[in-house]
């Protein structure tokens, strides 16, 4: 039989590089300071990661945003508004928002499909009822808003993320809205709560025999200081939901500067343009 000599053989017998993967263990305790835990980054348990975010970078789009929450990078794109392409979906009350979130295939360690999974559909439906209240929908009658969010690389806090991207690209597409949504999230083990955790506080087996164990994200308005959105997982004592919430709340407004930021370096970039076209 003639031999294919462009196909690049692989070896016979191979092993999954999971394998070789170091497993996510529990953070452990910082020596000389009571009641907190060391992480792997060298983050105090109340400190977010350091956030870049770039408006203007799709061209096609209307919107859009890319953005790194430390090892996290998200792109997010915004269409619309526009004719919503159904006479069904078209509402005269206002215009009617769309989100989709993804995990591309490459961004997590187990390899993830094409088709939309269950968590991917239920964070398109959390962000689309979390962005909602923040964005002037009765201005644009009979029509669509499309937004787009994929995750190029998964390191933890890719909802909030989301969110915070999303609120950027809609700012940057021009859409009329009462406030920005800037989302935080946050890990809560025994007694311990990590702001803003990586992929593994967020999936350590470890700390998951604690008694109050769980996560929360929660969506703000900042200037209007009200929370337009908020889930919670697991198991909580009153008085931890309610510290935890706090502890969210002042993480948004901390990241609510490199919103602004951001937004004015993307009309800065845009201010030439508009003076040579003129």
């Amino acid at each position: 039989m003639p031999v294919d000599t462009k196909r690049v053989r692989g070896p016979e017998e191979s092993q999954s590089p999971l394998l070789f993967v170091a497993g996510d263990a529990a953070p452990s305790a910082v020596p000389g300071k009571a009641g907190s835990r060391g992480r792997a980054d060298g983050r105090s348990a109340a400190e977010p990661r350091p956030v870049f975010a770039r408006a203007g970078l799709v061209s096609q789009a209307d919107g859009s945003v890319y953005a790194e929450c430390g090892l996290s990078k998200l792109l997010c794109a915004v269409y619309g508004p526009r004719e919503s392409d159904r006479k069904e979906e078209r509402r005269l009350s206002g215009a009617t928002l769309g989100c989709e979130f993804r995990f591309a295939p490459f961004s997590c360690k187990k390899r993830a499909a094409w088709i939309q999974g269950n968590l991917e559909k239920e964070y398109s439906l959390i962000m689309e009822q979390s962005l909602q209240p923040a964005i002037c929908l009765h201005k644009y009658p009979r029509s669509q808003i499309e937004v787009y969010v994929m995750v190029l690389e998964n390191d933890g806090s890719t909802l909030a993320s989301a969110l915070t991207c999303a609120s950027i690209a809609l700012a940057e597409a021009g859409i009329e809205m009462f406030d920005m949504v800037v989302g935080c999230s946050l890990r809560q083990c025994g007694d311990v709560s990590l702001l803003d955790p990586t992929a593994a506080e967020e999936y350590s087996a470890a700390s998951s025999q604690a008694v109050n164990n769980g996560s929360l994200t929660v969506a703000l308005l900042p200037t209007l200081n009200q929370i337009s959105g908020l889930v919670s997982k697991g198991e909580w004592e009153e008085q931890t939901s309610v510290e935890a919430i706090k502890a969210c709340i002042e993480g948004c407004q901390k990241l609510y500067s490199v919103v602004q930021q951001c937004l004015t370096k993307s009309v800065k970039r845009k201010i030439p343009q508009l003076v040579s076209k003129e």
